[in-house]
């Protein structure tokens, strides 16, 4: 779905409820009033997914990409192929001297996001930085503060804030249209090793930084980060604790991050959200399945399904057939192995067509919007913080063995966690 078609979907009836959810697409609400201007963006880190997020802002015509900062050529040569009138630099300091730079966009490894952010919030400014938001839960307090403290617009890379699917998954959710939320799994296979090529030996760490303790909290940053986001999103609250488990079992390679890991964060009611990621077996691929007591959504297939569906009464029929000629009797509870509904009930579809993108250009879009207007969308950032320092707590409780509760410090004011102080 296009810019366009959401933007036109979104004043249809049920709107207000949307942005009830999902008030970070207030980022919207001038998008006719800003149509001759232009926001200059600044990307450090034009890598692999760097150059992914600036092929979305290219199609946007009120983008212009002014700098480009990285140490590493074939990035900027590649970024050259986009934007081959940027200018190049190689620190990110002398990047933020740029006064033709109104924002910068962050997709460094995830050790350097901290120090990089802080200086663009020092220099005036306005910040997208990639998921997570740092290595330390610390740090991310650390930024979200200084986000405050200078009034600038701060985005974290979640881009299934911006998802229709998503969107309107939990439109649904918060009526109450599944019932109450009772459980949350969530999980992220893959069968890969993770590594990229690396054309000399001395840049191994610099290339593959994803696999190394100094530079990435691995599973957990990379992929948590998304699905964590979406309980919090669904629960419209913060779990109180996390335990978790991780190893390192199928890529033996010289990695120090964990292959495979699971968490689960308790909220205070009771309810469960259940993250797991295995990097040797991708059957089950991505998911997160939120399960109420009258249905289920999966917002990443883009379909729900309610519990009342029956199976057809001649299938019923035909098990009942197969059961008697086997055992000569039905078991005492009817038939033993009598599929439930998953196996039957295909469900509907969320947006009512199959899912085609995953939010990212409308999230840039969004960033775009909010630069050029200078209005932080409502909620966004604070989204992209609890996302960020969940997995990090969720990495804690693995490293330590140990049920570890949200600490204190780190809570803001948003959702249950009230501050007073």
């Amino acid at each position: 779905m296009d810019r366009r078609s959401f933007l036109k979907n979104m004043g249809m009836a049920g709107g207000a409820v949307m942005l009830a959810s999902s008030p970070w697409l207030s980022a919207f609400s001038e998008t006719e009033n800003t149509k001759k201007e232009i926001a200059r963006l600044g990307i450090i880190g034009p890598g692999s997914r760097g150059q992914f997020l600036m092929s979305f802002l290219k199609k946007n015509a009120k983008v212009e990409v002014v700098a480009l900062c990285d140490i590493y050529q074939p990035s900027i040569d590649g970024a050259l192929k986009l934007y081959p009138e940027a200018t190049v630099y190689k620190d990110y300091r002398k990047l933020l001297e740029d006064r033709r730079v109104d924002a910068v966009l962050i997709a460094t490894p995830l050790n350097t996001h901290f120090q990089i952010a802080m200086d663009a919030f020092d220099a005036g400014k306005h910040v997208f930085c990639e998921k997570a938001l740092a290595m330390t839960i610390a740090d991310c307090y650390q930024m979200y503060q200084k986000h405050r403290e200078t009034g600038k617009v701060f985005f974290a890379g979640q881009q299934r804030l911006f998802d229709p699917r998503y969107i309107r998954a939990m439109e649904m959710v918060q009526q109450g249209v599944f019932g109450d939320i009772e459980a949350i799994r969530t999980f992220w296979f893959r069968n890969n090793d993770w590594r990229r090529p690396v054309p000399s030996p001395e840049l191994e760490r610099h290339i593959n930084w994803r696999l190394y303790n100094e530079y990435s909290k691995g599973l957990m940053t990379e992929l948590a980060c998304h699905q964590i986001q979406i309980g919090t999103w669904a629960m419209q609250n913060i779990p109180d604790k996390v335990m978790g488990h991780g190893a390192i079992t199928h890529w033996k390679d010289g990695r120090e991050v964990y292959d495979n890991v699971s968490c689960i964060y308790v909220f205070d009611n009771g309810v469960k959200l259940n993250f797991e990621s295995v990097i040797s077996n991708k059957f089950y691929g991505l998911e997160e399945q939120i399960l109420g007591n009258l249905g289920t959504v999966e917002p990443e297939k883009g379909k729900y399904y309610f519990e009342n569906v029956e199976p057809a009464p001649g299938f019923l029929q035909l098990i009942n057939d197969i059961e008697n000629s086997l055992f000569d009797s039905l078991p005492f509870a009817g038939t033993s192995w009598a599929p439930e509904t998953a196996n039957v009930n295909k469900g509907e579809y969320i947006i009512g067509e199959k899912p085609t993108s995953d939010g990212t250009s409308l999230m840039l879009d969004a960033f775009v919007e909010a630069v050029i207007t200078g209005k932080q969308p409502e909620k966004i950032a604070e989204e992209g913080y609890y996302a960020s320092v969940l997995c990090l707590l969720g990495h804690e409780a693995i490293e330590k063995e140990q049920i570890v509760p949200f600490p204190d410090a780190y809570k803001i004011n948003y959702l249950n966690h009230k501050i007073t102080a």
